[in-house]
């Protein structure tokens, strides 16, 4: 049925290394913490997420850690609906460089916002380590940028579904039309 291909959405899980985007993705995915670490090159996971009576068939592309030197290539813009934009709340690094990926993609996509969700991810730490980055800075950062925010534990599955289903929330409040095909299904690269 045509409406079935409607129903499908590629989110991009990006952020700088370390922060914990594949435990996030993990964690939704197969209900379980993943405790070691092992740098991801790029992995693809799918999984139907139900969002105000609707099933959404999801594809979660698990990308590998960002820096500001990192080339964001086109396959985080093309037929991306929508992003998870993950920081660590006990890095100030991986929290500045959010601001530059969601720049960065906001460019490539040729568009002044874009559905997106900013993660703080690593809430399970910040006894045992310094907090570094605030709630209300990450909140103040997407109320800037018009996005979604939530912190979350992996390690604890605190809100790690609620990432997901912010995100198909985002997507569709920017939809033209009902089931439409989201803007950032229009992302361009010359």
């Amino acid at each position: 049925m045509p409406g079935d291909i409607l129903k499908k959405r590629k989110i991009a899980v990006l952020g700088a290394r370390s922060v914990g985007k594949s435990s996030l993705v993990v964690q939704f995915i197969e209900n379980h913490f993943v405790e070691g670490y092992y740098p991801t090159i790029e992995s693809t996971f799918s999984k139907s997420i139900n969002y105000k009576g609707v099933e959404y068939d999801c594809d979660i592309i698990d990308t590998a850690g960002q820096d500001e030197y990192s080339i964001l290539n086109s396959k985080h813009a093309i037929g991306i609906h929508g992003y998870v934009l993950v920081y660590s709340v006990t890095s100030r690094n991986s929290f500045n460089m959010i601001e530059i990926v969601y720049d960065k993609l906001v460019n490539f996509c040729g568009m002044s916002q874009i559905p997106c969700v900013i993660v703080g991810a690593k809430t399970d730490l910040q006894q045992s380590r310094n907090r570094q980055v605030a709630p209300d800075e990450g909140e103040k950062l997407a109320s800037v940028k018009h996005a979604a925010w939530v912190e979350t534990s992996a390690k604890n599955n605190v809100n790690v579904g609620k990432v997901f289903e912010l995100c198909l929330a985002e997507i569709e409040k920017r939809a033209p039309g009902a089931g439409a095909e989201p803007p950032a299904g229009r992302c361009i690269i010359m």
